[in-house]
């Protein structure tokens, strides 16, 4: 390997720098219209560090008030009775999202796992479950009892019914009040847009939405599946009346570092029924060593909103890259985000899969392998995912994924630096491009 024996300064920085690209597989003139796309940026920019600095005085905040201390990164082990880490962690957490409790857990496996344990703790037998926002996440579809599988909330006696958006992606209001009746225990409010095409709800409409359904009945759980979402903005579902917010460590609130985990954080009585669903009756939030998990856990969430923001950057890029090329991306290039997930409808298998073998191309772990689409399970169709990752099924780690059916969009989302995230959506396009997948100026 050839030595670099000269520091670089001013325009001689910049040359080193397209050299750099060069070195890695991103030809010249699609690492110049990268750069023609990103000058274009620099206000958005501006706004996005905004706001994780605003998010960063928050979580410091929370952890002073909290008063943690080295003690509580020791952990524990066999039941973890007296856990200082978690226990403070989880206030931590509550003061974070303004909530009266938190359980955050290494116990909670995923994302999915931290839904299900939300909704069968605050569901019984004969209550109804609905979704004023449209169909789940495919892997949430097992859980309700929409597909057969076993222990799912139908084959307990749980109802489920749901409204769908409007073709704009508003909100079928008369049909919502509509839908709620004398079994409505616990409505659910997926924030971001899975694998749909559908906008993502900022945290004021899902604010109008929770008040819209008070309003009628005050005594249904709101519940906002937060996955992809946190620390986007300044305010959480919370914050406008969400009774809980639900979460994966693996994606926004663990940074990066957080090697597996859940969130739920609300209302004491919600969080409480999670906690004796989670172990057992009797014992609730009183057992579950956290193990070797604790520092990972804060040092992630103490640098979540940095990370957030690179991956907000990443998006906003990626968008505005595509649609220059004139592909449908949602959101669009200039609009104002509230996840970190941005879609690109491609409309072509073959563009899907070559997309997602760009990212992993650019990945530090597993680059050299190929990604191809499989049958996963909890999907109703073949995925193709792309993660070389640091911590497996990372989504806030640079990665994309979409399942092989129309639109045949790609679901791209994360980076832990801004940096690697804008040569991961460069290494995409120079794989369309020598595919004979994109042509035009390149």
């Amino acid at each position: 390997m050839k030595r670099e024996t000269k520091v670089h300064t001013g325009e001689e920085l910049q040359e080193a720098l397209r050299g750099q690209y060069l070195k890695l597989g991103i030809s010249k003139p699609v690492y110049t219209f990268g750069e023609e796309i990103l000058a274009q940026l620099e206000n958005r920019f501006a706004e996005i560090d905004a706001v994780a600095e605003y998010n960063q005085l928050k979580v410091v905040k929370a952890m002073q008030e909290a008063k943690v201390s080295e003690a509580c990164l020791y952990g524990t082990t066999g039941y973890g009775y007296n856990d200082l880490g978690r226990e403070t962690l989880e206030r931590v957490y509550a003061q974070v999202f303004h909530t009266e409790d938190a359980l955050v857990r290494p116990q909670i496996t995923c994302g999915t796992h931290a839904l299900a344990l939300a909704l069968m703790s605050n569901l019984r037998p004969g209550d109804e479950l609905l979704s004023p926002v449209g169909k789940p996440y495919d892997t949430l579809e097992e859980v309700i009892g929409m597909r057969p599988s076993r222990g799912s909330l139908r084959e307990y006696g749980i109802s489920y019914r749901q409204v769908d958006l409007l073709a704009d992606g508003g909100f079928d209001w008369p049909a919502i009040e509509a839908a709620l009746n004398a079994k409505t225990r616990l409505v659910t409010i997926q924030r971001s847009k899975g694998y749909q095409t559908r906008p993502t709800l900022s945290v004021e409409r899902i604010g109008e939405l929770i008040a819209f359904i008070r309003a009628r009945r005050p005594d249904v759980i709101c519940m906002v599946d937060n996955c992809y979402g946190e620390f986007v903005e300044t305010l959480e579902p919370s914050d406008v009346g969400a009774d809980m917010v639900v979460g994966s460590l693996i994606k926004n609130p663990g940074g990066g570092l957080a090697p597996i985990g859940g969130y739920i954080a609300g209302k004491k009585e919600c969080v409480e029924n999670a906690a004796f669903r989670l172990t057992s009756p009797g014992l609730g939030k009183e057992v579950g060593a956290s193990l070797t998990a604790l520092p990972a856990f804060y040092q992630g969430l103490f640098l979540a909103p940095t990370v957030t923001a690179g991956a907000l950057k990443g998006a906003v890029f990626a968008a505005s890259l595509y649609e220059k090329l004139g592909f449908d991306v949602i959101p669009g290039g200039s609009e104002r985000r509230h996840d970190i997930i941005q879609a690109v409808r491609f409309g072509n298998p073959d563009m899907v899969i070559a997309f997602c073998q760009g990212i992993q191309a650019a990945a530090p772990v597993d680059s050299f392998v190929t990604p191809q689409p499989w049958d996963m399970p909890g999907y109703d169709s073949p995925v193709i995912m792309a993660a070389g990752a640091f911590i497996s099924g990372s989504s806030i780690e640079l990665s994309a994924d979409g399942p092989m059916k129309p639109p045949y969009a790609v679901y791209f989302q994360g980076g832990l630096t801004w940096q690697h995230a804008k040569f991961g959506i460069l290494k995409t396009l120079q794989n369309l491009v020598e595919k004979g997948l994109v042509k035009g100026v390149f």
